[in-house]
């Protein structure tokens, strides 16, 4: 299946947010913005939904944090107890402040790297994926903003360029 897209191409940051909020207000499907670095407020003029990429580091905390009780709790009382400095292994409760430390590394250790696994997830980015961005010049100092073409192309064309467009392209989008 394929559909057109017009590309809008802008030099300023600030030309881009004022376009995208007029290409909003005018009732046109945005399909993506491709910057060469991050716009502040770009989301919020795009109607983009807040993240739960927070919720998903607290999960994975968690997980690191009972891998590492269930961890310690196993090889160090359970396992193998042994009597380290004085202190007898009896019970994980009376051993838990020498725990504190390995708890806690565990803890970061599980929510970087399942978060790192999960934006590449979500991102659909992989090692060795060829770049999907529609010009080059968006990697250096252009943005593009791609919009959905569902009727009048002319139409679309003169509005874009009325919204401070460099150059327009209308291209088939392959999904």
């Amino acid at each position: 299946m394929s559909n057109k897209v017009i590309q809008a191409m802008y030099d300023d940051d600030d030309v881009l947010i004022k376009a995208v909020k007029e290409t909003r207000a005018a009732h046109h499907h945005i399909e993506e913005v491709y910057t060469p670095f991050p716009v502040h407020g770009l989301d919020r003029a795009m109607g983009l939904e807040n993240t739960r990429i927070a919720i998903t580091a607290f999960i994975y905390g968690l997980v690191g944090l009972s891998f590492a009780v269930w961890m310690l709790d196993y090889m160090m009382i359970q396992d193998w107890p042994q009597n380290i400095g004085g202190k007898p292994s009896f019970t994980f409760y009376e051993n838990m402040p020498a725990f504190v430390p390995i708890m806690f590394e565990m803890t970061v250790f599980f929510a970087a790297h399942l978060m790192v696994i999960t934006f590449y997830m979500r991102s659909k980015i992989w090692p060795f994926q060829k770049a999907s961005n529609p010009d080059p010049r968006t990697t250096d100092d252009k943005f593009v903003m791609e919009v959905a073409l569902h009727g009048n192309e002319d139409e679309l064309t003169s509005f874009l360029k009325a919204t401070g467009a460099i150059e327009i392209k209308v291209e088939d989008k392959h999904e």
